[in-house]
């Protein structure tokens, strides 16, 4: 029994023991690990500030070497400054003249890529313009046709009527939209195309083709000095306007313009041309009311010689309701034109009113059997949706478009370009 105690109080003793060196381990290893974080932070701190030092002694250092590049980067530029005002002052009297030669290369240059830069922004005002412009007609024309196409998945023969309905109602006019169409299809089968989203595309093709035909032959050339122009057309058209415009244009051209009022049967026609005359600063020869219009010709060509006119413009009455007063009219200032001024360049220009449609086509048939029509003016083209019947004017007449209004600024009556007109209704 003793030794059973004694044994028992014997492993108690070596279990307290065993507890205690435990906790005496664990201590120490607390101890331990306060003991590492306490040098980690040291040697963190160390490390920073190092780092602080070296980053101050770089930025230093960066300093210093700007400010030691400044300084030889000026001295550098002082002394190519001295090199140059002695070159300048040592050089030979060719060397000036050479460097005076570049100087002025140099600034034709310039006035050149000028020149060019206007002439380019010109371009696309006018371009710009007339896109603009033409507004009312497209969305009339090319709208429409967009709208037909895409109800189709193949090239048929109902697609052609349906583009035949779109051109009539368009002002394009019968002849000239069975010709464009044949055309087209024509087109379409030599090209073996079937895809109707292309058709657009192809029909501006074809209408380009059909102008361009005709402006081959244009022979309207106000650039040939001296040279008299008669602007015929229906009261109401714009036709004083136009003589007006055109006096400014032709101005601006550095062209000497000289204004003649031959339209006496309009009451006001001569003092609207007067006003005209004054706003572009061009002379003016003008008779009273009711004056026989070939005297007021005649008189124009004696001033014109007098001063030297380049551009001559007439404005003539616009009787067509009486064909043969009218046609006697004519004649008789063209036989004084020959008469007294042989040498001049004689041109017509009929003006149009493009919201009148096929009523314009009308009129330019008649005034073509009186009078020696070598040119188009269409007025009022921004405000219509029947720009396509400058397409038969062409095809039709014969006789190419040179002008058309679209606005009512002095710069918007413009030099017709096919392309453009073309480009500017056939948009997709």
């Amino acid at each position: 029994m003793f030794k059973w105690f004694k044994d028992k109080f014997d492993k108690k003793d070596e279990n307290d023991i065993e507890v205690k060196e435990e906790g005496l381990e664990t201590e120490e290893s607390s101890s331990n690990l306060d003991n590492d974080l306490e040098e980690i932070k040291d040697d963190l701190e160390e490390t920073k500030e190092n780092l602080e030092e070296k980053l101050e002694d770089t930025k230093d250092n960066l300093e210093k070497n700007l400010e030691e590049a400044k300084e030889n980067l000026e001295e550098k530029a002082k002394e190519v400054k001295k090199n140059v005002e002695e070159d300048l002052k040592e050089g030979s009297e060719d060397t000036s003249n050479s460097l005076t030669l570049n100087e002025k290369d140099s600034s034709l240059v310039d006035e050149e890529l000028e020149e060019e830069n206007k002439e380019e922004n010109k371009k696309q005002g006018f371009f710009q313009k007339m896109f603009s412009g033409l507004t009312k007609t497209r969305d009339n024309f090319t709208d429409k046709i967009n709208q037909v196409l895409g109800n189709y998945l193949t090239i048929d023969d109902d697609l052609y009527e349906d583009l035949e309905d779109i051109l009539i109602t368009a002002d394009v006019g019968v002849d000239t939209t069975l010709k464009l169409i044949d055309n087209l299809r024509e087109t379409i089968k030599k090209e073996k195309i079937t895809d109707p989203s292309l058709v657009l595309g192809l029909l501006g093709e074809e209408a380009k083709k059909l102008i361009d035909l005709n402006e081959n032959n244009k022979s309207f050339n106000p650039n040939i000095s001296p040279t008299i122009i008669l602007v015929v057309g229906v009261n109401g058209v714009g036709k004083t306007t136009t003589v007006g415009k055109l006096a400014a244009k032709y101005k601006a051209e550095g062209k000497k313009v000289l204004l003649v009022a031959a339209d006496t049967f309009r009451a006001a026609a001569t003092e609207q041309l007067q006003e005209w005359a004054r706003r572009t600063g061009v002379d003016i020869v003008h008779h009273a009311e009711g004056s026989d219009p070939a005297a007021v010709v005649y008189d124009a060509i004696q001033a014109a010689k007098a001063r030297n006119s380049d551009i001559i413009l007439c404005d003539t009455a616009g009787r067509l309701h009486n064909k043969a007063n009218l046609m006697n009219e004519l004649e008789k200032i063209y036989r004084i034109i020959d008469k007294n001024f042989p040498e001049a360049n004689k041109e017509s220009l009929i003006v149009l009113d493009a919201t009148t449609g096929q009523n314009a086509l009308l009129q330019a048939k008649q005034f073509k059997e009186v009078a020696k029509v070598s040119g188009i003016v269409i007025t009022k083209l921004d405000g219509t949706a029947k720009g396509g019947i400058i397409l038969p004017l062409i095809n039709e007449l014969k006789v190419p478009v040179t002008y058309i209004g679209v606005g009512e600024q002095v710069d918007d009556l413009q030099d017709f370009d096919s392309d453009k007109f073309i480009d500017s209704i056939f948009v997709k």
